[in-house]
């Protein structure tokens, strides 16, 4: 059964949407991510516009990340203190990043750097971590025992040396604010662009960067993005008129449902696993998004409008 999305102006098949929200809305439970690294490519996939598709997206993480948050909060999972200071860069980054969309779809270039955003940051994270997390279950499995964390909760690097340090009980550091709010700033403007939550950024920024123990990085990294989508979602609904919401209003049914589950399954799994999971997902995304960018498509011409 087809439905027509009134923004999109496109027909499609509303059980194909309903099965895309649940799979996301999954791994968004399970992982710690909004899901918008896989949703928003799909979306593209299956023909709806990309800048709908992404700030449609940013409104559907709404859901599934405050759904998991919920469930993460119950296990004892989310680091609230951190999580607010997460939301501070996240908003001042969202602000920024819908600005930049504004201005890209005046130009007419808003596709093409959607997508070539997606190629370069996708590539990067997920080799970082599938490497690091392959390495880490190497050196376990040698040693003769279970997997252990990559670091402790309270080691030190050279985040410990700056300024404005704070204590995170929850999370068991005396860490700077500044770092944070860097790594907020980032993941508001990822949302606002590619319409993505960001976990797929924040996730191992939190884990090696701040160093957090793994299990309280996935709860506290879907507290933020929670917070970070809804603005960014009444962001490009005003500014930029891109959010379709009888699209966004379906895929949030199914995702809410997918997410509870996930959180379920990922509480079972050790955080080397779930990284090299994860990993693996993106790199996947990576090279079907990159493979787009370079084939010879079906139509050699095509119209496209930047504005309005």
């Amino acid at each position: 059964m087809s439905i027509y999305l009134p923004i999109a102006e496109v027909s499609v098949n509303i059980y194909l949407l309903l099965g895309l929200g649940g799979i996301v809305g999954f791994l968004s439970g399970m992982f710690g991510v909004g899901g918008g690294f896989l949703m928003t490519p799909l979306l593209m996939m299956i023909g709806i516009p990309p800048a709908v598709a992404v700030a449609t997206e940013a409104n559907q993480i709404v859901a599934s990340s405050v759904s998991g948050a919920l469930a993460q909060y119950r296990r004892g999972n989310v680091d609230v203190k951190m999580g607010l200071i997460l939301l501070a860069g996240g908003i001042v980054g969202s602000v920024i990043g819908v600005q930049i969309v504004k201005i890209l779809r005046e130009i007419g270039q808003v596709d093409l750097v959607i997508k070539l955003t997606y190629v370069t940051m996708l590539s990067i994270i997920g080799s970082m971590m599938f490497i690091e997390s392959v390495n880490a279950i190497r050196k376990s499995r040698k040693a003769g025992k279970k997997a252990g964390p990559v670091r402790k909760p309270g080691s030190h690097n050279w985040v410990h040396g700056l300024p404005f340090r704070m204590r995170f009980p929850r999370s068991k550091l005396y860490i700077s604010i500044i770092p944070p709010i860097g790594v907020g700033i980032l993941v508001g403007l990822l949302a606002a662009i590619m319409g993505v939550g960001g976990g797929f950024i924040m996730v191992p920024a939190m884990i090696y960067l701040l160093r957090m123990p793994t299990g309280v990085v996935v709860g506290t990294s879907l507290f933020q993005i929670g917070f970070v989508t809804i603005l960014t979602t009444i962001l490009n609904a005003v500014q930029n008129q891109t959010v379709d919401v009888v699209l966004a209003l379906i895929l949030m049914s199914s995702a809410v449902i997918g997410a509870q589950l996930g959180a379920r399954v990922g509480s079972r799994l050790p955080g080397e696993q779930l990284r090299v999971l994860l990993a693996l997902m993106v790199l996947a995304m990576c090279v079907k998004l990159a493979w787009g960018l370079v084939a010879t498509p079906e139509e050699l011409f095509s119209f496209a409008g930047g504005g309005e």
